[in-house]
């Protein structure tokens, strides 16, 4: 257990980002799961607009350091190659 003051408050600090950081991957995961819902229904313009809906919160969850820039330049990449291939 921590002894030193400074110790004890990053303990509680790191507790309310873990609940922060859990947080805005849960929406990044239910916003993706909407547009891949779509794809899987081959509803092109329900997939781009929940695409349109999950590319902020990927995006912001890269900013925030949730999901790695690289990870989320690639699932909005591969989302983006699967909505164009509903109309092909």
């Amino acid at each position: 257990m921590a002894q030193h003051k400074s110790a004890k408050k990053r303990i509680r600090r790191n507790a309310r980002r873990a609940v922060i950081n859990h947080s805005r991957l849960s929406s990044i995961r239910t916003a993706v799961k909407g547009v891949e819902t779509a794809i899987a229904a081959g509803d092109k313009a329900a997939a781009q607009a929940a695409f349109k809906k999950a590319m902020p919160a990927i995006a912001k969850g890269a900013a925030k350091g949730v999901v790695r820039k690289g990870a989320a330049s690639r699932k909005l990449s591969r989302l983006s190659a699967r909505i164009k291939k509903i109309g092909a």
